[in-house]
Formats: structure tokens, C-alpha cells, sequence
């Protein structure tokens, strides 16, 4: 048996920044994963990081974006936490080193996703993902947070009262994937379950081999309710031999889609007349399909992604990694060639039911990230709003099961509206003091 106060299961983004939090405020805490760390999925995230920081982009207007692409759908108080919040997450990953890609004069870059209003968003080339947890498992060895890497954890330890609002969560069973050893780890002060999606369960999808959806599975066995879980996301760009994600900053950098007669069709045919390309990801999967259903696909299967007329100095500097993910699983060279894409099963929107704090109905259980529903997305997640999720709302259930109160006057970011980004000293990745992070009103890229 192993004893700590706070067990988080998964060691992705969520995991690492709930582990991180509940560490900060004095618990024991530790991590108990199938993969490494650095395995997890949330490196295979490209795209970047939602976060209002410059003077003329507010929290308000990215949390407008968010109802709005989630079919007005989302719970507000989890969007307003996620809006109000992220900025200063964006700034304390900078803080502990974070490379995030920078404009000439310094400032952390920013670029257009679909469905917002404001190119807000943050990101470190196209490998956002793979910096961040790299980055915040950087700060779990610092902290000297316990890790059990490739432990499978199978069940929770919940009491049986029949009213699964009456049980209590004491901890999680695992078996060690080396020796098979089968043990309880016992957690005096919460489980957090950040074990992240599912998408193991259709055919073509982005999400790792691992991503099977056990944290899902064991919180219902548990007596969890489940929420939105008929909310699955399709990305409109994956690469149709592997289902491997061509991030969304391809298109947010200006590519375009075409068909096998070589029309714009989000214009010319009239799916999106204002976004085009950027019109939030169900528009353009629903598009994308509709061109290959009614026989304008390519080999009646995909559409051409090209971003050639980027220019191979602005491809190598924000896009050099999709290069190689075209160039290896697909033969295409994408500063000669448009590249292949389809849609395919990106994300599960439904997932555990929580509160905007990450708790469940269970006493001491907790979930965060994609495995988790505070329903911030709705029916639909904009682009770059999933990374900003488990780190907020990852902290949130780290303070809240080792015991933070959190009340409202005690948001980190101030509900009071205080709190503004442009208050904030920004550091460079080398330590020296850049002045005011936030950029001036040209928005940045």
C-alpha cells in the first residue's frame, strides 16, 4: 500500500499542473501513470494556447468566442474561469521557461485560430504540447513529486453506499506494467482523475494508442454521471493513412483548403463566407466531408491543405514539424505540394461531470482535462482551447483536493475584475525583464 494525501492519475497537462498545485499548497502528493510523463498525449498537441494577453483582446470577448463556438452550450461559470485565467497561466509557463515563439521586439506570438475574434493564440512552433509538458515535468522533478510511471491504475476505492453522492473516495488500485505487482494506493485527501480522452474507440482518430478512456470508464463504474458525452469533435485536418493531427495553425498561418477541381470551397461553395479556413472545426469537418460525399474529393476520400504560397522561411520558422509529419506519413513535401487531409476523431467534449472546481459527485474524487465535463466547451472546442483547459483547470483541482478553498474573492485571477493582464511584468526565456508583456493594440501575428 502507498500513502499520500493527493493521487492524481495521468500524468499529462492536467495531471502534472493539478500535481503542481496540490504540492504547492503543502500536500504529499504523487502521480501514478501508465506512460512517462513526457509520453503522454498532451505532447502530440500542436496548436497553441488561448489566452487574452494583449491590451486590445480582453477575457470577455475570448469567452464570447467560446459560447459562441460551443453552440451557446458551455456552462458559463467553467468559461469564465477558463477566460479569466489563462493568461496568467500563459505567463507562469514563461515564468518556469516555456520557449514560446516571440515576435521581433520579444513579445510572446500570437496568431489566429478558428472561431476567434482576436488572434490570441499563444504557441511554441507547432509542438506547443510537447513544450509544455516538458516544461511543467521540469517542475514536478524540481518539487520532488512523487512519480509512479507505468503503473496502469484499474479501479477507484470508493465506499458502497447506494447513493453514489453518499460515497467516498480513498484511493485508486494499480497494477506495475513491469512486475505485475497489484497494489492500493491510498489518498487521504482526493483522487484527481486526469487520465485524458478516448479516442481509441473510432477508427480514425488523432489521439495515441494509449488514450482509451479509463478514467472515464472507472468514474462511471464508480457511480459518476456522465455529461455531453455526445459532444465528439472532429478536426478537419489529419493525415487520412494514420489519423496523425496537421495542426490548426497551418490554417491559422493562411493555408487553404482546396478540392479536386481546385475551388476555395469554404468560399466558393459557401460554408463559411466569412472565416473561410479559420470558421470554427465542425464547419469545416461537416464541409470537408460534404466535398468527398458529393464526389469532389480527392481519390473520393480527402481535401488538399497548401501552404506553399507561405514561403519556406515562414513554414521552417512556425511550421517546420508539420513538414515532417506530411513528408513522413504521407510522401508529400509541403513547400512543393499541398498536403492530404480528412477529418478525424480529435476529442471528446463529454467526460466526467464536475464543477468548475474539478469535483465530482463523489467525496475526494476530482477529474480535469479531456477525461473531465466542467462543460466549457459545449458542443463544440474552438482551437486552442484545450490546452489552457488542463492547466486551468488542472491548478483548480490541485488547490481544491489538498484542501484550497476556493471562493470567489480567492480566484487566482480576481472574479472582481482587478485583475488586469496588462498589470503583469513579463519575463523572456532568458530571465531578463521585457518590459509589459502585453503587446500594443496591433494584435500581434
Amino acid at each position: 500500500m502507498y500513502e499520500h494525501d493527493v493521487v492524481v492519475v495521468g500524468a499529462g497537462g492536467a495531471g502534472l499542473r493539478a500535481a503542481i498545485a496540490a504540492q504547492e499548497e503543502g500536500a504529499d502528493v504523487a502521480i501514478v501513470s501508465k506512460l512517462h510523463p513526457v509520453r503522454s498525449h498532451t505532447g502530440a498537441a500542436e496548436g497553441g494556447i488561448n489566452a487574452a494577453l494583449r491590451d486590445a483582446d480582453s477575457w470577455e470577448d475570448h469567452a464570447y468566442d467560446t459560447m459562441k463556438g460551443s453552440d451557446y452550450l458551455a456552462d458559463a461559470p467553467a468559461v469564465e474561469a477558463l477566460c479569466q485565467e489563462s493568461p496568467e497561466e500563459v505567463i507562469t509557463l514563461e515564468h518556469w521557461g516555456m520557449p514560446f515563439s516571440r515576435e521581433e521586439d520579444g513579445r510572446v506570438s500570437q496568431r489566429p485560430f478558428g472561431g476567434l475574434s482576436f488572434p490570441r493564440t499563444t504557441y511554441a512552433g507547432a509542438e506547443t504540447g510537447h513544450q509544455m509538458l516538458h516544461t511543467m515535468y521540469e517542475q514536478v522533478v524540481k518539487r520532488g513529486i512523487t512519480v509512479y510511471d507505468e503503473w496502469h491504475v484499474m479501479d477507484l476505492a470508493v465506499t458502497d453506499e447506494e447513493d453514489p453522492a453518499d460515497r467516498t473516495c480513498h484511493g485508486v488500485v494499480a497494477y506495475d506494467i513491469q512486475s505485475g505487482e497489484i497494489s492500493g494506493f491510498r489518498a487521504s485527501g482526493g483522487v484527481i482523475l486526469a487520465t485524458g480522452g478516448m479516442g481509441q474507440v473510432f477508427d480514425h482518430t488523432t489521439n495515441a494508442v494509449a488514450n482509451t478512456g479509463d478514467g472515464v470508464a472507472m468514474a462511471y463504474r464508480a457511480g459518476v454521471p456522465m455529461e455531453d458525452m455526445e459532444f465528439i469533435q472532429f478536426h478537419p485536418t489529419t493525415l487520412p493513412s494514420t489519423g496523425v493531427l496537421i495542426s490548426e495553425g497551418v490554417r491559422g498561418e493562411g493555408g487553404i483548403l482546396y478540392n479536386d477541381k481546385g475551388e476555395r470551397f469554404m468560399f466558393e461553395h459557401g460554408y463559411a463566407n466569412n472565416d473561410g479556413e479559420l470558421a470554427s472545426r465542425d464547419v469545416v469537418s461537416r464541409a470537408e466531408l460534404t466535398e468527398v460525399n458529393e464526389g469532389r474529393g480527392i481519390e473520393d476520400e480527402y481535401v488538399h491543405l497548401d501552404m506553399r504560397h507561405l514561403g519556406e522561411e515562414r513554414i521552417l520558422d512556425r511550421l517546420e514539424n508539420i513538414l515532417h509529419l506530411a513528408e513522413d506519413f504521407e510522401g508529400a513535401d509541403g513547400l512543393t505540394e499541398p498536403m492530404p487531409v480528412k477529418p478525424g476523431q480529435h476529442y471528446a467534449m463529454g467526460g466526467i461531470e464536475t464543477d468548475e472546481f474539478g469535483e465530482t459527485v463523489i467525496d475526494g474524487l476530482y477529474a480535469a482535462g479531456e477525461c473531465a465535463c466542467a462543460s466549457v466547451h459545449g458542443a463544440n472546442r474552438l482551437g486552442g482551447n484545450a490546452l489552457p483547459e488542463l492547466i486551468v483547470f488542472g491548478k483548480r483541482a490541485g488547490y481544491h483536493a489538498a484542501g484550497k478553498e476556493m471562493g470567489e474573492a480567492e480566484i487566482p485571477t480576481g472574479k472582481s475584475g482587478e485583475w488586469e493582464p496588462a498589470d503583469y511584468e513579463f519575463e523572456t526565456a532568458v530571465g531578463e525583464t521585457g518590459g509589459r508583456g502585453p503587446a500594443a493594440a496591433d494584435g500581434g501575428a
